[in-house]
């Protein structure tokens, strides 16, 4: 009988598996009644899964409106530009403008269904490369089983809103990774990325505070500038110049979400030269400034 090299870790076949490593990140999970949705153009570095209980809500993407029905869910990868509205309160036509309430447990639902988009929604990332599929609105079918996990999130979410017990995160976890699942293999093309372009993109997340030219992003994989710009935006589908101030603003994100640094702090911790800049740029890529997404009103 064979015995495998890696018996230390308790297998004892010599047969070698790979599997995908996929880094599932939460950001946030919340279930809401909301009397105005006007947000146009969004663009943010995570993943949102959107679910609402009753109709009225719609998803702009590439001038294709989505009417959306409570027995789907909607995905959005990262760095779609999309808009949304409650069709039956809409006001503003540029700009992003949330209102309404957290849903607790004293509140009944069904006295709000007219008036109010019953919302749940949850963001997360799932780390490199799976981040930079292709920009686009999914919908997916609320099967039984999606739909008996988030009956739970919801009920849970009007209980408690803050400090999540263990239960609450796997579960959470578990919905999102079986929503994920009914995505077409066609978006998952990443996992089958030229190695080169893989390198570089493993290269700029673990130098991200750095200032980055295409030159040296070239030199990480033996390339000429120009060759491993054209591979690259053959298999990303955005140039490498892009791509790195995409990763940037989503570590600015992460660091707004996560920590209690300035504006100029973070600026100046991803290398850009000062605030404005950063500013600037941080606008070009989500639609808001800096200071209106640390405020957090948005969904």
């Amino acid at each position: 009988m064979k015995i495998s090299k890696n018996i230390g870790l308790g297998d004892p076949s010599s047969n070698f598996q790979n599997f995908i490593d996929l880094k599932l990140k939460l950001l946030c999970c919340r279930y809401w009644l909301l009397d105005l949705w006007d947000c146009h153009d969004m663009v943010f570095p995570y993943w949102r899964i959107y679910w609402n209980k009753n109709e009225g809500g719609e998803l702009i993407h590439n001038d294709k409106i989505t009417s959306m029905r409570p027995d789907m869910l909607y995905i959005i990868p990262p760095f779609t530009s999309f808009s949304s509205r409650f069709a039956k309160h809409h006001v503003y036509k540029t700009g992003i403008h949330v209102s309404g309430k957290h849903l607790t447990n004293t509140i009944d639902e069904s006295k709000y269904e007219e008036k109010s988009l019953i919302h749940f929604f949850t963001h997360f990332n799932l780390g490199v490369p799976f981040d930079n599929v292709y920009p686009r609105i999914i919908e997916i079918e609320l099967t039984d089983y999606l739909k008996e996990r988030l009956l739970y999130l919801t009920e849970r979410l009007k209980i408690e809103n803050t400090d999540f017990k263990l239960t609450f995160n796997l579960k959470l976890q578990a919905f999102i990774k079986e929503t994920l699942t009914n995505i077409g293999p066609e978006l998952w093309k990443t996992i089958n990325m030229d190695d080169r372009v893989l390198k570089v993109i493993r290269f700029v997340e673990m130098h991200v505070d750095k200032k980055l030219s295409n030159a040296e992003i070239a030199d990480v994989v033996n390339m000429a500038s120009n060759s491993f710009a054209r591979l690259f935006k053959q298999e990303m589908n955005i140039s490498v110049h892009n791509f790195i101030q995409n990763r940037k603003i989503a570590k600015a994100c992460d660091l707004f979400e996560h920590s209690n640094n300035t504006i100029e702090e973070v600026a100046f911790n991803l290398g850009f030269s000062d605030r404005y800049h950063f500013s600037r740029v941080f606008k070009s890529v989500t639609g808001l400034t800096p200071a209106v997404y640390k405020s957090g009103k948005y969904t």
